[in-house]
């Protein structure tokens, strides 16, 4: 394999996914030595967009855990694609579907807010579980709810974080 057959880049689900932006700034905590980003926070980045997600569904996380879903992660992608600097304007879109029978995929792209150009993108893959961790199918409630918003509201916009 040379070094650019990567494979198959990650794409967001597509059209069948409910998608939503936000924005965030780069925090000074955020960033390393060499004066840009340190590579974990995207993975946290990730996680804001995803929760997000889940709270413009009228699902905020802890809504879900009270109703005994879980989604631990169990795999993620990323691809570092550019740089960004304290206190540069991060636009965060992420995708949610559903992929097979008991995994909710999350797609994410970072453009800059300034620039437009990428910053990063990747994704990660959830599965469903009870409160003890056992694998469940997804709920009706959560399938609906990310159906009926992809079809009535594909693109709605976040807030500055």
């Amino acid at each position: 394999m040379n070094k650019n057959d990567r494979g198959p880049s990650p794409t967001p689900p597509g059209p069948v996914g409910y998608r939503h932006t936000l924005s965030l700034r780069v925090r000074y905590s955020e960033t390393d030595q060499m004066g840009t980003y340190y590579n974990s926070r995207v993975l946290e980045w990730f996680e804001c967009a995803r929760t997000e997600l889940l709270r413009s569904l009228g699902l905020p996380y802890a809504e879900m855990e009270r109703r005994g879903v879980l989604l631990p992660l169990v795999e993620a992608h990323v691809e570092y694609l550019g740089r960004a600097r304290y206190d540069d304007l991060l636009n965060l879109t992420v995708w949610a579907a559903p992929e097979g029978r008991a995994r909710l995929r999350c797609a994410v792209e970072i453009m800059h807010g300034e620039t437009g150009k990428p910053v990063a993108r990747g994704y990660t893959v959830h599965v469903y579980t009870d409160a003890e961790g056992k694998p469940i199918r997804p709920p009706s409630w959560f399938l609906q709810r990310l159906e009926e918003a992809a079809l009535s509201n594909p693109n709605p916009s976040g807030q500055t974080a």
